[in-house]
């Protein structure tokens, strides 16, 4: 072909540079068109709502992330393409391979100086926190991590001095000259951070409410960032000490749902199967925390074994003649996916359970978790649905 206004042929584009060229300019369309086709209803389907968000933060946070995406892909296309086509149309082929070559190594060396210094610097769990953290946790070998018992931790949380008591065997107590009498008729309250009182002092609790109400004893023997199948296995292995248990109260949230995935500590699997930690690739492993995206099988996966787990718990209760309950709170609006994850895994086995909407004002300063007025609330709620059940006994 002749240039007119040259007289001249024009030369070819090097073979590189138009690899190069045609490579950036489909990852840039392809990042473009996943950023558009990754609409609301497929992350719905792929990601796990949080409780600790609220609905409208959570999507905004989508919503950015799509259009990151798609700057990114446009950028690489319109504006990275012809500078690295022109950049290889330079280089001798030589020179090409030698600097892909480094450009590898180099990778690769970051990659695994990463690893080791992710490694060195996050060696626990994802859930687990540094052992210096208070109230003081230390590593069970077949739960995870535990409560350090028989001492009190001392916290600040919105400005206020939060003591925690623990009595000797881990559970949260008002102090430590009165623990937990196994003798007694108790109710027992198991979950995670919000069931313990995070923030709040003992008094302010729910569990501490609640057995105040019905004139009980409680044992809360809640931890810290458990999952459900922690949960489960905390019940199961202190259940049987206690003589005359009288109801069992089961913390439950779609919105923690996300930490059923966890299996860098042990879990239990399908048939609940306890199984010990999965070692996986610190890098691997933040990639998923920052896109927690799961497959529809896995997330059905996890949504059957909450289920089994929270039935299996109502059958330890009810074989020791206790009443048992899940609590189910909730901030705000309950959205589509959350409806849907509750309905699957309590209503259509016909789990009892109280649902506990919470106003999202009722949340600890500038803290996702319930503040006594929030406690307050769950403990009213808990002690109605206790007293019903025992006088339709």
């Amino acid at each position: 072909m002749t240039d007119p206004l040259e007289g001249r042929r024009t030369p070819p584009i090097p073979a590189g540079r138009l690899i190069a060229e045609i490579a950036l300019a489909a990852t840039g369309a392809g990042l473009v068109l996943g950023a558009v086709s990754a609409d609301q209803a497929w992350f719905d389907r792929h990601f796990l709502p949080v409780f600790f968000l609220s609905r409208d933060r959570y999507v905004l946070g989508e919503t950015l992330a799509r259009i990151a995406v798609a700057v990114f892909g446009v950028a690489l296309a319109l504006l990275w393409r012809p500078m690295a086509g022109r950049a290889v149309a330079r280089s001798s082929p030589r020179a090409l391979a030698a600097g892909t070559a480094r450009m590898a190594l180099a990778l690769l060396l970051a990659a695994g100086v990463g690893e080791l210094a992710l490694r060195a610097a996050f060696p626990r769990a994802r859930e687990e926190v540094p052992p210096q953290s208070e109230p003081l946790r230390r590593h069970d070998a077949k739960l995870g991590w535990v409560f350090v018992p028989s001492r009190v931790g001392r916290q600040t949380v919105a400005g206020r001095v939060i003591d925690y008591a623990f009595d000797a065997r881990g559970y949260r107590v008002p102090n430590l000259f009165q623990p937990v009498d196994p003798t007694r008729p108790t109710i027992l309250f198991t979950g995670e951070s919000i069931v313990t009182g995070f923030g709040l002092k003992w008094e302010e609790t729910f569990p501490a409410l609640v057995g105040d109400a019905l004139n009980t004893q409680v044992a809360n023997m809640a931890v810290f960032a458990y999952a459900d199948d922690q949960t489960h296995m905390r019940l199961a292995a202190e259940l049987p000490r206690f003589a005359h248990p009288t109801a069992v109260v089961i913390l439950f949230t779609p919105g923690l749902l996300f930490r059923d995935f966890d299996d860098d500590r042990p879990h239990l699997g399908p048939g609940l199967v306890w199984r010990p930690a999965v070692k996986h690739s610190r890098l691997v492993a933040l990639a998923r925390y920052f896109v927690p995206y799961h497959s529809r099988e896995d997330i059905d996966q996890v949504v059957a074994l909450a289920r089994e787990e929270l039935q299996a718990s109502l059958r330890l209760a009810h074989a020791r003649g206790a009443m048992a309950l899940i609590v189910v709170p909730h901030y705000g609006p309950e959205d589509r996916i959350e409806r849907s994850l509750r309905r699957r895994i309590l209503d259509e086995p016909g789990l009892p359970y109280v649902w506990v909407p919470l106003d999202p004002a009722s949340r600890i300063p500038h803290d996702p978790h319930p503040n006594a007025a929030g406690a307050r609330l769950m403990a009213a709620a808990i002690t109605m649905r206790l007293r019903e059940m025992a006088t339709s006994q």
